[in-house]
């Protein structure tokens, strides 16, 4: 059996996260919540009852959460740190520090980037200030991104003791073998996304060749990844099928 713990996104069902994490939890080792925009319009910030009630099911069923942040980080022009995606880290993360999550995953704004030098230092100082009220930059896990170079955040990771969130469909969208990344970067890494190429990304396994999908396996195994597995999909169909592929890989042991 694998070291790792294994878990999807807060979005399996077309509800609220509340009765997904309700239907995951005898199911699943792990919960990703996945958080909107939490100001006017889009929020799905969780209430405090509703942290409550996560917290008691993460009791009863040995479940752990990851929380994604829900922007890109980064400091305002002039290095502000009232930068909004900052403001809403900060929310997020001292409405969900009672869940005591196993990571907070996040992206790096480097769209457009005019000074490359300038953008390392703002977006190590953004993770500093984040570490902070995370407990810890080895609590925050810093996603790869498609279209970016391989080692576009290495030089922030360089100077910031953050984690790292591989994400292994990224790999796949933009044509990379994950393999050599996986075995760069995995000692680093506190979380893991694996999701199928299809017509888009976030779909299923089974668009996956099971030999490819054994090959990214056998390195969090011989690797001693202990981390956790994130299934990053969004509908229960695709989950069921993805957790049937782990399951014939001797992997998951999901009940439906």
């Amino acid at each position: 059996m694998s070291g790792y713990r294994l878990g999807t996104t807060s979005y399996i069902l077309p509800e609220a996260i509340l009765p997904n994490v309700r239907y995951l939890a005898p199911r699943v080792d792990d919960v990703e919540l996945v958080l909107f925009e939490v100001e006017d319009g889009g929020s799905n910030l969780l209430s405090l009852e509703e942290v409550s009630e996560l917290a008691a099911l993460a009791v009863q069923h040995d479940l752990s959460y990851t929380v994604h942040l829900p922007l890109d980080l980064r400091l305002g022009i002039e290095g502000d740190k009232r930068h909004r995606s900052l403001e809403t880290a900060k929310v997020v993360i001292d409405r969900t520090r009672a869940l005591d999550p196993w990571a907070y995953v996040l992206h790096l704004d480097g769209k457009n980037v005019q000074d490359p030098a300038t953008w390392v230092d703002q977006a190590a100082r953004a993770l500093d200030l984040a570490a902070d009220w995370a407990g810890g930059p080895e609590r925050l896990a810093v996603e790869n991104l498609e279209g970016y170079p391989l080692d576009f955040i290495d030089p922030v990771l360089d100077r910031v003791p953050v984690s790292r969130c591989l994400d292994i469909g990224h790999l796949w969208l933009d044509g990379q073998d994950p393999v050599p990344y996986l075995e760069r970067h995995l000692g680093r890494a506190r979380v893991v996304h694996l999701h199928g190429i299809g017509s888009r990304d976030h779909q299923a396994l089974t668009h996956i060749d099971p030999a490819e999908l054994r090959r990214v396996l056998a390195v969090l195994d011989t690797g001693g990844f202990t981390g956790v597995l994130t299934l990053e999909v969004f509908g229960r169909e695709d989950l069921e099928s993805s957790m049937g592929m782990l399951r014939e890989l001797g992997v998951a042991a999901w009940t439906g």
